[in-house]
């Protein structure tokens, strides 16, 4: 459930832009914000709530972030202007920050045999799917009826369920050895986070040479070297660089920020083009962007089985193929007048893929770790797939931005480079995935895992 309102969120958020456009007299850096305030400080936040759940127990991180999030969904309808609409949106993401992590670990220490984690965890993806489903019809049609404040209305009712069922079913769980706070790293995350996407989202406004962006461009490559120089050196780091020898783990990581780039860059296109192009209403631009998700919900969980009994690199294989072949058909025919055969056949290519991609992800970053650390390795998955959504908005904006407000075919043009960036997502996926799920790297993720394991018993004996 708590996965549920996280991702119908963003997709019915998605399917309002166009409308949230005109009503708050807004830009397309204003739609970029909307939606990158929340994933940004999501992103900044998952591996701080992931290690804190370890530490101070999961149920209680959980309950707190359904609590805020549900409080800060409430707050977004009644904001007034853009600026307490991405204000609430930021708050949102605080609560969103302590759900999606933390329901990971407590799934990863429910199922301790690995088949029947992989299985659950397809099902959970699954989610994903139902959300991807949901969101674009019930958003479509909220809009259409009540107006954009409508969709964070949806919210209330689903947290207020999921925290009696919590407080009712979720048993309490933690790490045995309490994790130290990094607030160094936590600065230094933050910083390369924040700093980076303004660069990207400011600079078709402010211009490339801007020194305001080129400071932000500094700033975040500053960040970043301060966090490769400085993690090592912590005894219990943030961002616990250990887990990339682990070959898996970082195609994993890799194939995240592919994978929901290309979804980030997707949802962001396909909600200006259906509604602004094709002057289709929210109601239905979300019925044409159904195809998508409803292979999204039914791939999501055979992903998980094909997983659990066959492994990680067939169903990336075909994730990286479809995501592809999908992009480039748009690539190629995107037009005023496209065909909505062809639309909707890319629709159901994107929706394969990306259905495919997700479970992969998840039991990979958490299969391969000591379950102490469960919480950790999720988060690091989860803040790759928000690291990827805000670039792939980011990007795609940027690339957008000047045209969004001149005539349809510059829109198309600029339309057709942005399918060209999110096929070259796809690519990534195919080719990370074929080269980090082979008997090399499987022998990486063992002698990673063993090594952990051994470094952990090690610090238990010592303390």
């Amino acid at each position: 459930m708590s996965l549920l309102i996280v991702s119908l969120d963003n997709t019915i958020l998605n399917v309002a832009l166009p409308t949230i456009q005109r009503e708050l007299h807004t830009s397309v850096s204003g739609l970029q914000w909307t939606v990158n305030a929340y994933t940004l400080v999501l992103a900044s936040l998952l591996m701080l709530s992931g290690s804190t759940a370890d530490r101070i127990g999961r149920r209680r991180t959980f309950q707190l972030g359904l609590v805020i999030f549900t409080a800060a969904s409430l707050l977004c309808s009644l904001a007034p202007g853009l600026g307490w609409l991405i204000a609430a949106r930021m708050l949102q993401a605080v609560g969103g920050s302590m759900l999606n992590p933390v329901a990971m670990s407590i799934i990863s220490n429910a199922f301790t045999d690995s088949r029947q984690r992989a299985r659950a965890i397809g099902v959970w993806s699954g989610v994903v799917g139902i959300s991807m489903a949901a969101g674009p019809i019930v958003g479509g049609a909220l809009v259409e009826s009540a107006g954009w404040r409508a969709i964070f209305w949806l919210n209330v009712p689903i947290g207020l369920a999921a925290l009696f069922l919590t407080r009712k079913y979720v048993p309490e769980s933690r790490a045995p050895r309490a994790r130290r706070v990094d607030p160094v790293g936590q600065a230094l995350f933050v910083v390369l986070l924040a700093t980076l996407m303004y660069a990207i989202i400011e600079s078709p406004n402010r211009g490339g040479t801007s020194p305001l962006v080129v400071g932000c461009a500094a700033a975040a490559l500053c960040a970043l070297l301060g966090l490769l120089w400085y993690e090592p050196r912590r005894t219990d780091p943030l961002i616990d660089l250990r887990f990339f020898r682990s070959a898996p783990f970082s195609g994993a990581t890799v194939i995240a920020v592919a994978a929901f780039a290309s979804l980030g860059g997707f949802l962001f296109v396909s909600s200006l083009y259906l509604q602004n192009v094709r002057q289709l209403d929210p109601l239905h631009a979300g019925l044409f962007m159904l195809p998508m998700a409803v292979m999204a919900l039914v791939t999501a969980p055979i992903s998980g089985r094909m997983v659990a009994s066959r492994g990680p690199r067939i169903p990336l294989l075909l994730a990286g193929t479809a995501l592809c072949a999908s992009a480039v058909l748009q690539a190629l025919t995107y037009s005023e007048q496209l065909p909505a055969t062809l639309l909707v056949v890319a629709y159901l290519l994107f929706g394969t893929g990306f259905g495919l991609a997700n479970a992969p992800i998840t039991n990979t970053a958490v299969s391969g770790m000591p379950r102490s650390q469960a919480g950790v390795a999720a988060a690091v998955a989860s803040t790759s797939r928000q690291l990827g959504q805000s670039l792939g908005v980011a990007v795609i904006g940027a690339l957008m931005a000047g045209a969004a407000h001149t005539n349809a075919a510059a829109f198309i043009d600029a339309s057709r480079k942005a399918w060209w960036i999110i096929a070259g997502c796809g690519a990534a996926v195919l080719v990370v995935g074929t080269l980090t799920s082979g008997r090399w790297a499987r022998a990486t993720a063992q002698h990673t895992a063993e090594r952990l394991a051994a470094e952990e018993t090690k610090e238990t004996v010592t303390t």
